[in-house]
């Protein structure tokens, strides 16, 4: 039977390509003989859009009945879904090696695809399964901070402050941002402090007075946002 394989030479030895449509090389190998056909994919590499589509209608046409990769977008695996061509990604080392792994019959076909859209384009790259997309989509992440974000998303993150912190996104908080400042009669832990007298009335409406306030102009900051 024919397989295809996606890799970084035009040789057996050569390197499994991580990418399906922009693969620098595409080989078709009969199982039985070992015999190969070089397909350079050398159009697609750099192409806009339609790498994957474009590359899954060649393999195709060449009456393969599976493919073996280390990654698949979307569009190329609904094009082999519906040609019937079985998907297996997560390959890697050569190509002699994941043929052999194939007619052993150890490996688990794809049902979906591993990666996102225009993988290997520069700068809208994703990683394969079992990571999050990067690049050319949001995402949550790290920071030092409670929450979400960080980087240069808008969201909540990070930050060194209290409450919403920020990395380089719009948000509250980080270092100069805005925080609740703790009444006087609590410590930084947000516990409060026991005094050896009783607090007045009149300090506790202040305290409380204080507090709403900086509430206000909290909500205020968050409608100009």
């Amino acid at each position: 039977m024919k397989i295809a394989v996606s890799s970084q030479g035009a040789g057996l030895d050569s390197q499994i390509d991580q990418r399906f449509g922009r693969a620098a090389f595409i080989l078709i190998v009969e199982t039985d003989g070992m015999d190969v056909e070089v397909l350079d994919n050398s159009e697609n590499i750099n192409a806009a859009q339609g790498a994957g589509i474009q590359a899954a209608s060649t393999v195709s046409s060449k009456g393969v009945e599976a493919l073996l990769t280390g990654s698949c977008g979307p569009k190329a695996m609904t094009a082999f879904s519906a040609t019937g061509v079985k998907v297996f990604t997560g390959q890697t080392g050569t190509v002699r090696q994941a043929v052999e792994r194939f007619k052993q019959g150890g490996l688990q076909s794809s049902a979906e695809a591993n990666v996102g859209e225009k993988y290997g384009v520069s700068g809208a790259g994703v990683t394969p399964a079992g990571g999050q997309f990067q690049g050319g989509g949001r995402k949550m992440g790290g920071g030092g901070g409670r929450g979400m974000g960080g980087g240069g998303g808008r969201g909540m993150g990070g930050g060194g402050g209290r409450g919403m912190g920020g990395g380089g996104g719009r948000g509250m908080g980080g270092g100069g941002g805005m925080g609740m400042q703790a009444p006087d009669n609590f410590s930084s832990a947000g516990s409060p402090v026991v005094s050896s007298g009783q607090d007045s009335l009149e300090v506790l409406k202040k305290q409380a007075a204080d507090l709403q306030q900086q509430m206000e102009e909290i909500q205020r900051k968050i409608k100009n946002i």
